[in-house]
């Protein structure tokens, strides 16, 4: 599937590249956004030094932060480069799963108006850092006893979809949803799902 997904997204580009009669460089936008979302991870097996195995489910709402560039060639594409920081709380011991990523990115964008839609993806990695508390901590002398951490990284692939609109001429509200994909490395701690981003781009086209 995830295979499928890339070789899409780049006969999509080549198709819009020939179809543009003219590339020149027409302006550039960027900014920052918030997101949220629903992300999760199969249900964890974590195994204490006594033997113990408890499961621990790893899902809710991520937040985070980010952001992209983006140039503008011709009259629909752009070519850039973005990248984020998403932290997802879970578990009853305030366990942790902090994903960053970036990459460069390409998309196909229409103008109707004061609005901008646009579809893409973002082909890059990032890492993933899972700290998950298995029960209390009530000093520091104990918490080896307490905490499983991984730390990997990995390449992803993240398509998108998204819409802009013109506050001013020079500034757009912006709204973006993705789906991040493993493609190297999945174990099943990785937290996917759908994000919503929503945030501020400022540029100037010609």
């Amino acid at each position: 599937m995830k295979r499928i997904l890339l070789l899409i997204f780049c006969m999509l580009s080549a198709l819009l590249c020939r179809a543009e009669n003219r590339m020149q460089y027409k302006g550039f936008t960027g900014g920052m956004m918030l997101h949220t979302g629903y992300v999760g991870s199969s249900s964890l097996s974590i195994a204490a030094l006594d033997g113990t195995v408890t499961e621990v489910p790893v899902s809710g709402a991520p937040y985070g932060i980010g952001g992209a560039m983006k140039f503008l060639f011709g009259k629909h594409l752009r070519i850039g480069a973005e990248g984020y920081v998403s932290t997802l709380n879970y578990g009853k011991n305030d366990s942790h799963a902090e994903t960053g990523w970036g990459g460069i990115l390409a998309d196909c964008v229409w103008n109707a108006g004061k609005w901008n839609i646009f579809i893409g993806g973002t082909i890059g990695g990032g890492s993933l850092t899972n700290t998950t508390i298995l029960s209390e901590i009530s000093d520091d002398y104990t918490a080896e006893k307490c905490i499983s951490y991984r730390k990997y990284g990995f390449a992803a692939f993240a398509p998108f979809v998204g819409a802009e609109y013109a506050l001013t001429p020079k500034v757009n509200l912006v709204i973006k949803i993705d789906y991040m994909l493993n493609i190297s490395n999945m174990k099943d701690d990785f937290v996917t799902g759908p994000r919503i981003y929503l945030g501020f781009m400022f540029g100037h086209a010609h």
